[in-house]
């Protein structure tokens, strides 16, 4: 299957096309909900379904993008390309990103953000119960939050989790020379919201090697490039500390793609965590000279990785289909 991006250009991720033509090319059926956080934040959701009434769902993905991104640009292409392949595929934009309420690009405590990914995929996972099986799949801090998740509850993410480009470490490339990583703290706490030129360079130069896809990226109205607020820089290293602590929790089939010339995300700790994960069922692809961003590379190592993530997420939901009818067999001829 060839990726949406294929069809993209600098200006819209759906080229030529309106929303509405994109996803009746792809035979796909998007909508659009909301709703209001305890926080008193609205929550932007959607949702991309195979359109084809007769054709059965191969199992539910949650999407959870990353940090500075949102689910209406990029992340939408994959999303789309998922639900092409026989996958219901859910989204939200975390506060202060995209179309969700808040202050933008801040996220000073990531506990909230794990409550609004609960709250909006509970109600996604409702319309598809098991024994269908419900994957998250996760973006550089989308594959962190992705974790949290599983760490959370583990009894109900538990079929699998596909990372790409994971933020389980923060590149040395990426980080500000010393002292300022350590001035963080005293910043955070005088002045929360101020920007701090915490990184080297901003996300998107470091992450789309394709220069029209970078363009692509900086095009979305609700990006920004400026550098990340202080309180939440801090909890950003803060996140990849506590994940480091526990990749031995980590539990469910894993895959991990990671681009082997990643300057944002450290490939070194993708690579920690699954020498260290509990899962009986891990796989880790370094893709030698990729970038941040898969999406961002040249079509053929696009298809190349795409390809790989939409084979594992058929072969567990086969087999987890599989395992639900025999588990119900079972206990009917038990009754």
């Amino acid at each position: 299957m060839v990726h949406p991006i294929a069809e993209a250009d600098e200006r819209s991720p759906f080229g030529k096309l309106t929303p509405d033509e994109f996803y009746a090319r792809h035979g796909v059926t998007h909508s659009t909900s909301s709703f209001v956080n305890p926080r008193g934040l609205r929550i932007f959701t959607q949702s991309w379904v195979p359109r084809d009434p007769a054709a059965p769902v191969l199992g539910a993905v949650a999407v959870v993008h990353g940090f500075t991104g949102e689910s209406s640009w990029m992340v939408q292409l994959t999303a789309v390309h998922l639900a092409a392949a026989g996958f219901a595929v859910a989204a939200l934009d975390h506060q202060g990103h995209g179309f969700s309420d808040g202050l933008q690009g801040h996220i000073p405590d990531i506990e909230p953000v794990l409550d609004d990914c609960d709250a909006a995929f509970a109600a996604f996972r409702a319309d598809y119960p098991p024994p269908l099986p419900f994957f998250l799949y996760g973006e550089s801090l989308g594959g962190a939050i992705a974790l949290l998740l599983h760490l959370r509850r583990k009894d109900l993410w538990r079929d699998g989790v596909v990372l790409n480009g994971a933020m389980c470490g923060v590149s040395p490339r990426f980080k500000p020379p010393w002292p300022l990583e350590h001035l963080l703290a005293a910043a955070a706490a005088v002045v929360p919201t101020w920007r701090v030129a915490f990184t080297r360079g901003n996300i998107p130069e470091r992450s789309f090697k394709v220069e029209w896809k970078r363009a692509l990226a900086l095009a979305s109205p609700r990006r920004t490039t400026a550098p990340p607020r202080a309180a939440t820089a801090l909890e950003l290293l803060r996140v990849c500390r506590e994940l480091q602590d526990r990749f031995e929790e980590v539990e469910l089939p894993l895959l991990a793609v990671h681009g082997g010339e990643d300057t944002v995300c450290d490939p070194a700790c993708v690579e920690e965590l699954c020498r260290r994960a509990g899962s009986k069922d891990k796989t880790l692809r370094v893709y030698p000279g990729m970038w941040h961003q898969i999406i961002g590379e040249p079509e053929e190592n696009v298809e190349k990785v795409f390809d790989e993530i939409i084979a594992w997420l058929k072969e567990r939901a086969a087999s987890a289909t599989v395992g639900g009818a025999q588990g119900e067999a079972e206990q009917l001829q038990q009754q």
